[in-house]
């Protein structure tokens, strides 16, 4: 049985990034930032840093059901949120855990693919369990545009994006050009969030912040829309005061 506790708590399920800027470190800065308590379950841990991914260890998949199985037992968790998963199998059980909640809490699932610096960091195998059996669970998605296109196999992404049971973020800061279009997708519509860029990056940990603000929010009790629209300014201005660190590579999170 969940203990009550005074404050909003959200779990992020996500790897470990060395280099401080992405992953549950990136995570556990937003959750920090919106006033709510962070809590973990680590599925690999990797040695990177601006430069790129050095090594991936991950998890063995019995040892993260066991922390997931240890938080929901004890704590009242208001939101999660998933990113790096690595493989079909750490996908697959996490699924096993999340379909047994009732209620399930808002899930914000950050299809994470690629890191900014090229290095892949989830098995292909692993996207038809993301597609199959995550997606249709979450709150919200969050690819960005490379990550969507490849969990549209080949259709046309927004087509792919309306098709789906539930609503999806595609993000647009790694496109080029001097102004930003996030794609909100809900309800069979879309919704395009334009807002000039900043500063051209790629930056490290942006996909991962954002989509952890918007767990934030939802543990906090906002409503979609505000959790989405709020969460994009407080990325915004990481950005603007220069508190997301930039890649020298043009790939983006």
């Amino acid at each position: 049985m969940s203990r009550s506790l005074p404050f909003p708590t959200a779990l992020t399920i996500a790897g470990s990034d060395s280099g401080g800027g992405a992953g549950i470190q990136a995570d556990l800065k937003a959750f920090h930032d919106h006033g709510v308590f962070g809590l973990t379950a680590i599925t690999a841990v990797t040695a990177q840093n601006l430069k790129g991914v050095h090594r991936i260890d991950l998890v063995p998949v019995e040892g993260l059901v066991a922390q997931l199985e240890a938080v929901l037992d004890d704590f009242p968790v208001g939101a999660i949120k998933i990113g790096m998963l690595g493989t079909a199998a750490h996908a697959a059980a996490v699924a096993d855990v999340l379909e047994r909640l009732s209620p399930l809490p808002p899930l914000v699932v950050d299809p994470v693919m690629v890191a900014t610096s090229g290095d892949r960091l989830l098995e292909p195998d692993a996207e038809l369990v993301i597609a199959r059996r995550l997606l249709p669970l979450a709150t919200i998605s969050t690819p960005n545009l490379a990550e969507a296109t490849v969990l549209a196999g080949g259709a046309d992404v927004t087509e792919w994006a309306l098709a789906q049971p539930r609503p999806i973020l595609i993000t647009g800061g790694d496109a080029t050009g001097d102004e930003v279009i996030d794609l909100l997708v809900r309800d069979g519509t879309t919704t395009r969030l334009r807002h000039p860029r900043i500063a051209h990056g790629p930056f490290h940990g942006s996909g991962c912040t954002l989509a952890s603000a918007i767990a934030a929010r939802l543990a906090k009790g906002d409503d979609l829309e505000s959790a989405v629209t709020s969460s994009v300014r407080y990325v915004r201005d990481l950005i603007a005061t220069g508190r997301l660190l930039g890649r020298q590579t043009a790939t983006t999170l």
